[in-house]
């Protein structure tokens, strides 16, 4: 899963510098159960508002249960269906509307909810899993397949498995699976002190190579 990543502005760990969000899954060899329950422990320990811990995940696998899998995938948009049928997990990510202990509306479930599916994506790639996290789905059809309580909200789908080779893809895909990872500069997401001053990395920090920084802190 080793990639080029040409735009570190500084040294990040290499568990954040490799992941990413890969198209090309090996199906022909499933997730082996102790790391797909491995992923969800490390979700498990995501931090929350009020500790609610509003995320559920919803696993179907492909080689264990073949119908829940493909009801799953039959949600998915046309343009994820053509290359997430290979991944041998997928994943229903849904957030809780409302606070546990007072049932009151809580506006940070959808934030959290994000932050335990990094927390998987992360443990994934620690793992030598691929994953893709995926917002392109017909979210009321999913709630009526899976008969999702009304108090929980489909944010994305994710598909899991072990990394294929790119050639599985055709055209486009495989032209944005191997191109190198971009992301905005630092000075246009991070701002210091006030709005839209942006943070500029110290000058030492960029003379280290990108083989340096993925080293670790």
């Amino acid at each position: 899963m080793s990639r080029e990543r040409s735009n570190v502005q500084a040294p990040v760990h290499e568990l954040i510098a490799t992941r990413w969000s890969s198209r090309a899954f090996d199906d022909k060899r499933p997730v082996e159960p102790e790391k797909m329950v491995s992923c969800l422990e490390a979700a498990r320990w995501t931090p929350s508002c009020y500790n609610d811990q509003p995320w559920r995940f919803l696993v179907t696998d492909r080689f264990h249960d073949r119908g829940s899998w493909g009801k799953l995938l039959a949600c998915l948009s046309p343009g994820n269906r053509t290359w997430a049928c290979r991944a041998p997990l997928l994943l229903l990510t849904c957030a809780a509307g409302s606070f546990t202990h007072n049932g009151r509306s809580n506006r940070w479930g959808a934030y959290d909810t994000g932050q335990a599916a990094m927390s998987l994506c992360l443990q994934a790639t620690a793992l030598g899993l691929a994953t893709h996290q995926m917002g392109g789905f017909d979210a009321e059809r999913v709630r009526e397949a899976f008969t999702i309580p009304a108090g929980f909200e489909p944010m994305s789908v994710i598909a899991l498995g072990y990394p294929g080779d790119a050639v599985v893809l055709d055209g486009e895909l495989r032209r944005r699976e191997q191109a190198p990872r971009r992301r905005k500069s630092l000075e246009e997401i991070a701002f210091l002190e006030v709005w839209g001053r942006g943070v500029t990395p110290p000058a030492w920090v960029g003379k280290r190579t990108v083989e340096k920084s993925l080293s670790g802190p």
